[in-house]
């Protein structure tokens, strides 16, 4: 699911913003209405989301620091009683998704529909009592971009049947259940990260989590007020990460903590990470193995240093600590791309303080932060790069801190 809409950027707009959103809710609310033959009993919103830093940790327990995007997925539902499961996006072509919540089972395929049903069938296996669905959705956060858009659609989709249904779920574990449909029902092996994300980031915060036992801390984000700004450029090329590439990072990953005689490599320390790559090698482990040991221990290490300066208030040097994170994913993960590399090195060379790809890399989105009166001047010399590479025009926007999921009509 995709859209083109891109976030108002600053309060002179908030006004406008909100009949846009008044105007897009009644226009949802219609096309339900029209869909299903009845009125929807509400509408939700789930945000998509960039990481500032720490990649691939989450599966491994670490430490990550996202942030929700002003994009989101945006449900209109209504509860049925007979067992049937209704879908349908404006987003995709197609007609009306039609299932058996009692006939759900993972590895069924549903294209773009698994999210909401494996949602619907993680709910219903712990026993919560779902009993069928009129689901209308629509998106406007870009798909393969590494924006997390099928969190969105999970988080959004837990979050309405958690209301309709009175579960009371709390959002932490909404977005379990939603790790669990992608995970077991879609067949991805993602963190956590993503849906926790969308369901717990609050406006001009990023989210900083300990993936281990889900403990989090909302830490002010005010880009503006330092004179900065977070780019987002997508590259257009999409991503997939049920490909095997992401599975077989975490497979290499769990070997690595296995060799160690750890439970997972968040109980490796920084300190330590030396002496470990050393005991590694010596014992004859693949060398992916050491490289990608090498990238989680220090991206937790990065993450930690970042809330360092911004607790602080050293927003700048936080330039640095992406630039190092973006190495370390192109070189020890390797799963950036020329076009990433690109974004990164256009940005930095036209005098951005730091710049990473963000996401499960093949593709997908860089982060790029910037002097506010450079924004535009970089924005223009990444675009520029793109074209004289031949490749197709990114999409830029700014990265503004948003609210997690949330009931909107």
């Amino acid at each position: 699911m995709t859209g083109n809409s891109e976030p108002a950027t600053s309060s002179a707009e908030s006004a406008a913003a909100s009949v846009e959103l008044t105007a897009s809710l009644t226009e949802l609310a219609a096309s339900f209405t029209e869909l299903y033959g009845r009125e929807p009993e509400g509408i939700w919103a789930a945000p998509g989301r960039v990481n500032l830093i720490g990649e691939y940790t989450d599966f491994n327990d670490g430490f990550v620091m996202p942030l929700a995007l002003p994009h989101t997925a945006r449900a209109a539902v209504a509860r049925r009683t007979d067992g049937e499961l209704r879908l349908h996006s404006t987003d995709v072509p197609g007609g009306v998704v039609r299932l058996r919540v009692d006939e759900l089972a993972p590895g069924q395929g549903h294209g773009w529909a698994a999210y909401p049903a494996g949602v619907v069938w993680a709910l219903r296996a712990a026993g919560h009592q779902v009993t069928g669905a009129d689901i209308q959705l629509t998106s406007t956060v870009p798909t393969g971009a590494g924006l997390s858009s099928s969190a969105a659609l999970e988080t959004v989709t837990a979050f309405a049947l958690n209301d309709l249904f009175g579960l009371g779920l709390s959002a932490p574990e909404l977005a379990v259940f939603g790790r669990r449909a992608e995970n077991d029902f879609v067949g991805v092996p993602c963190g956590i990260m993503d849906q926790m994300a969308s369901a717990c980031c609050t406006e001009g915060h990023a989210l900083y989590l300990d993936t281990r036992d889900l403990t989090r801390r909302q830490v002010p984000f005010d880009l503006p007020a330092h004179g900065l700004r977070l780019l987002v450029v997508d590259t257009r090329v999409k991503h997939e990460l049920g490909d095997g590439a992401y599975a077989e990072r975490r497979a290499g990953c769990e070997a690595g903590a296995a060799a160690l005689g750890l439970r997972t490599l968040r109980e490796l320390p920084y300190e330590g990470l030396a002496e470990a790559l050393d005991t590694l090698a010596a014992s004859g482990a693949d060398e992916s193995v050491v490289r990608y040991v090498r990238h989680v221990v220090g991206d937790n290490e990065r993450v930690e240093r970042v809330i360092a300066l911004l607790d602080a208030s050293d927003v700048r040097a936080v330039g640095p600590v992406l630039d190092a994170g973006h190495a370390s994913l192109r070189d020890d993960l390797r799963v950036s791309c020329a076009e990433l590399d690109l974004a990164v090195s256009a940005a930095v060379g036209a005098g951005a303080l730091g710049a990473r790809m963000t996401g499960g890399g093949f593709g997908g989105s860089a982060i790029v932060l910037v002097e506010e009166d450079r924004a535009d001047a970089v924005a223009d010399a990444v675009r520029e790069a793109f074209a004289a590479a031949g490749h197709t025009a990114p999409g830029i926007f700014p990265a503004v801190p948003s609210a997690g999921a949330r009931r909107l009509a």
